[in-house]
């Protein structure tokens, strides 16, 4: 969860190097700072802060300093943010190799890479924060925190009164607090898988099951997901019993490193809610839970893509987590609805509004496992009643209220259909993207998602509903929009950032993230996916938000959206294990998909 409180008294960070515009420029040329795929789509933005125009513009060799590349700008994409005027700088057609730079007006680009590399490695970069989020033993800590976890809340309609023990220890803490959720964890254990499912040869084995350094036959990206399932596991112990979350918004009392939390009144345990679907605190409000469904439902998808992935672990692991997958299932059917987080002290929860895509995934899932029928027409009848996830078509949702990000059921369904239904659910898909790029087209970066909170994981989720639509049908009509949106998180973007922490090493990413790894300790937060900016309307009404250092990005925010470098900014830049996870999957889709060329 969202930090909810700014902790005040806290020493000051040194603002890092200015990103202002250059003095007698009021232009920039913003740039996928990782690089290019030779074959790829290369495209950068040009933007101005006044009402300027170009003409053209040129790729030039940084080394020798020669134009090899000169192209008309194209036509002018006008105001967006703080820039008044913009164009796209498209030189896809040069396919040559080497580091140059962009010139346009009087604008020059930082220098760049055309390699057929540029994504090498990178997927398994951002697992450095998965491992570092782990809770029980840690080991970027190479230590153990939360050994206690935790006693039952709201479960005792299924035998187990309040305040009772249970052995929930482990998982992955969520963001830069140490609350756990299911629901997160599972959709990020789901990906972790399917990215190795789907392109296992990028990953490596340089760490052991426990995160620390050492092979032990399996790829890392195997050994994290394991880490997610074994929680999951223990968070579903028994058919009658599922919990949501451990702890709540207590943990937000100070800001600290991850150890013993004596928070909630029972020493050193912290307290589990069940799922029983039904309201459940919020203060002096109450969530919206309406059921089961939707965390029972990502239970049952995880388990179900693990037995397929981990043949080669003992029979009994696949057996169990077969038996959860179908356990699971029946427990999302209890009370058909959606389960929300809770919050006891302040406003801000995960308010997911939507269940019917997690029990597609779900059915979906259990038919490719089983071959059961039934579960296809079930996967169908739920695949129908959401075809397009709402914030497609909107410009504005709540926090998490349609999650995951994008329908995963709809990929897992079309691919194990054919004919009439096979179209049908890739129709859904295009039907989904043709709203965004609606939007996107009207701009210079092709950005048509919203700016609400954490939209950098919605980008990233989109990028990935536009790769797996491509996969279904050989269809390369949206390809550039799904780069622009890469192209978004690495730095094509107003504020010129990456929005991953330390990739690239050597380009502007975040480096004051509201994060108690890096402002109390300075420790590095490898890999971390910052939340992103959001429209300015929402940063001005959340509470607690001051930051803390001058803002390097001042000349670059707007009216429309801003961004901060900023450990005081919780909104725009704390980092998430869900959205990390996500990326893991474009990521290793874009090493393959350079792989694939280059072996062409």
């Amino acid at each position: 969860m969202k930090r909810i409180l700014f902790y005040l008294g806290l020493s000051i960070c040194c603002a890092c190097a200015s990103k202002k515009i250059p003095q007698g420029q009021n232009a920039v040329i913003r740039i996928n700072q990782l690089g290019y795929d030779p074959a790829g789509i290369k495209v950068a933005v040009w933007g101005a802060l006044s009402p300027k125009e170009i003409s053209s513009f040129s790729l030039v060799d940084a080394r020798s300093n020669r134009k090899v590349f000169t192209k008309e700008a194209g036509r002018s994409y006008g105001a967006y943010g703080p820039f008044q005027q913009s164009y796209r700088l498209d030189f896809t057609g040069f396919i040559d190799t080497g580091s140059f730079y962009l010139v346009a007006g009087h604008a020059q680009s930082p220098i760049f890479r055309i390699a057929e590399d540029v994504y090498k490695g990178t997927a398994d970069f951002v697992l450095r924060y998965m491992r570092q989020q782990r809770s029980l033993f840690n080991p970027f800590l190479n230590d153990s925190c939360h050994t206690h976890d935790g006693f039952t809340l709201y479960a005792s309609k299924a035998g187990l009164p309040d305040s009772t023990k249970i052995n929930v220890g482990g998982g992955w803490h969520d963001a830069s607090d140490y609350l756990q959720y299911a629901t997160t964890s599972a959709n990020a254990t789901y990906h972790l898988l399917a990215a190795y499912r789907d392109f296992p040869s990028v990953f490596c084995d340089q760490k052991q099951a426990n995160g620390l350094d050492g092979s032990n036959g399996l790829p890392d990206v195997l050994d994290e997901a394991k880490w997610g399932l074994d929680w999951l596991l223990k968070m579903h112990p028994a058919p009658n019993l599922m919990f949501n979350q451990i702890a709540d918004d207590r943990d937000h009392a100070r800001m600290r490193m991850p150890a013993e939390d004596a928070f909630y009144g029972r020493g050193y345990e912290r307290p589990v809610y069940f799922i029983d679907g039904q309201v459940q605190q919020r203060g002096k409000l109450l969530n919206n839970t309406t059921g089961t469904s939707s965390t029972a439902a990502k239970f049952s998808s995880a388990f179900n893509l693990a037995s397929i992935v981990f043949p080669s672990i003992d029979s009994s692991y696949i057996e169990t987590v077969r038996a959860k997958a179908q356990s699971a299932y029946d427990f999302a059917k209890i009370k058909p609805g959606v389960t929300q987080t809770v919050s006891v002290k302040s406003p801000y929860i995960y308010a997911e509004d939507n269940w019917v895509d997690d029990m597609e995934l779900a059915a979906a899932s259990n038919f490719l496992v089983s071959g059961e029928s039934r579960f296809k027409e079930e996967a169908l009848r739920y695949a129908r009643e959401e075809k397009i996830t709402p914030w497609l078509e909107t410009d504005t949702a709540a926090h998490y209220q349609w999650y995951p990000f994008i329908n995963l059921g709809h990929f897992e369904l079309a691919k194990q259909l054919d004919g009439q239904h096979r179209r049908e659910i890739i129709s859904y898909y295009r039907e989904g993207i043709e709203k965004v790029w609606a939007r996107a087209k009207q701009n210079a970066f092709f950005r048509g998602v919203p700016f609400i909170w954490c939209s950098n994981n919605l980008t990233v989720s989109f990028a990935i509903q536009c790769l797996w639509y491509q996969k279904l049908t050989a269809d390369r009509s949206y390809k550039e929009l799904e780069q622009a949106n890469v192209d978004w998180l690495f730095g094509c973007n107003p504020w010129g950032t990456s929005m991953v922490y330390g990739l690239p090493s050597k380009g502007d990413t975040p480096t004051d993230p509201h994060s108690a790894f890096t402002h109390l300790k300075n420790f590095p937060v490898d890999g971390a996916l910052v939340d992103g900016p959001v429209y300015s309307s929402i940063f001005n009404s959340l509470i607690g938000i001051e930051l803390v250092n001058p803002d390097e990005y001042t000349a670059f925010q707007s009216d429309l959206a801003v961004y901060h470098d900023d450990y005081g900014d919780y909104s725009t830049n704390e980092p998430t294990m869900d959205g990390s996870a996500s990326l893991i999957y474009l990521l290793a889709a874009k090493e393959s998909e350079q792989t694939s060329t280059t072996k062409k």
